[in-house]
């Protein structure tokens, strides 16, 4: 194995969590030439990863479901002249992609009917966290496991990009900074309600320590909703607000500032490198600011916690613990209560202990 490329997962949640499995085949072929594929959402991601030599951003173009198509799958793969393919995704669209780029050694695991398009098919375990899971296959295919802990590395460029971001947003550079990730990829149900946000900005004020948002722009209208409730809570109305500049409306200890939508990824690690813990949703902004080594408080209510917790002694997860979690459905057809029963104190509590 001299030329490796590594087809990564497609949400950046998982594919933070792949990072030590990648760790672990660069510790045992410290020679070869890694290489990541990754879609564009989740490829910046591997500049932060230092066992990464080079990163090829797919454009997706070519799907299994048009046979016409079939024809570009692996185009942008083929002239790379790579030996060997490791498939994190289980999808048969890897299998296919690694497979019409000619690439001789195809590894991964045996999922659906694609045992046939690899070279070395690895029999899936289940029960395992995800990056137990991704550290499982690369075991099994001879690489010694090391640390279970994802880590990334963000240099100065990402992190002058974040003091920058803050800066604009009204961050003074010296009030202790929380962040908050109030939305979620998957769907609403894994989202802690905003007024619940609203109130722990309000606790974390009367600590005097001033809040972030952090999201993508899909997150944007729950970020205004939080800061909506925000300045209610501190007896601002919307039209006050609008009058003026909604920070100057805000007394300087009791500060909420939205980058909601305004990061690209490494900037989002740099804001994140700047804050003294994260308040979060099941996302993947939980395990990117793990990642960075930043303290995380995460409310767990449909998905599974033991799956997809953050790794590490440093990081905290509360939950509401009903009969129907986890359900894993996107959205939830009853009363959202395994979100609605997390209490702001307890996660309050957890959050000031890692601070």
């Amino acid at each position: 194995m001299k030329r490796l490329v590594i087809l990564a997962p497609n949400w950046l949640g998982d594919a933070v969590m792949a990072q030590p499995a990648i760790a672990d085949v660069r510790r045992a072929a410290p020679d070869a030439t890694i290489t990541v594929a990754a879609r564009p959402a989740v490829a910046p991601l591997f500049g932060l990863v230092p066992e990464v030599d080079d990163t090829i951003v797919l454009s997706g173009r070519a799907s299994i479901g048009d046979v016409g198509s079939w024809r570009a799958l692996g185009a942008e793969l083929a002239g790379e002249r790579f030996d060997t393919a490791l498939l994190l995704p289980n999808s048969m669209h890897a299998a296919l992609m690694a497979s019409r780029a000619a690439i001789p050694e195809r590894w991964g695991y045996r999922a659906g009917f694609r045992g046939g398009l690899l070279t070395r098919a690895v029999q899936r375990t289940a029960g395992l966290h995800q990056v137990e899971y991704y550290q499982q296959l690369v075991h099994a295919l001879g690489f010694p496991n090391g640390p279970i802990e994802p880590r990334v590395v963000v240099g100065p460029a990402p992190r002058l990009a974040g003091v920058r971001l803050l800066s604009e947003a009204g961050w003074d550079g010296r009030a202790p900074l929380v962040a908050f990730a109030p939305g979620a990829a998957y769907g609403g149900a894994k989202r802690w309600p905003p007024a619940s946000f609203a109130d722990l900005a309000g606790a974390f004020a009367s600590d005097g320590i001033a809040c972030v948002m952090i999201g993508s722009a899909a997150d944007a209208s729950t970020a205004e909703d939080i800061g909506r409730a925000f300045r209610a809570r501190l007896g601002f109305s919307d039209a006050q607000v609008r009058a003026g500049d909604p920070q100057r409306a805000v007394p300087r200890d009791a500060r909420l500032h939205n980058l909601v939508g305004r990061t690209d990824l490494p900037a989002l690690a740099g804001v994140l490198t700047h804050c003294r813990a994260l308040v979060t949703n099941d996302s993947g902004a939980m395990h990117l600011a793990a990642a960075a080594g930043v303290s995380v408080t995460a409310v767990f209510g449909p998905t599974d916690e033991w799956v997809t917790r953050p790794m590490g002694d440093a990081h905290v997860v509360i939950t509401h613990q009903v009969w129907c979690r986890p359900c894993m459905l996107r959205e939830c057809p009853i009363d959202h209560r395994c979100m609605r029963g997390i209490r702001v104190a307890s996660v309050l509590e957890a959050a000031r202990r890692t601070l």
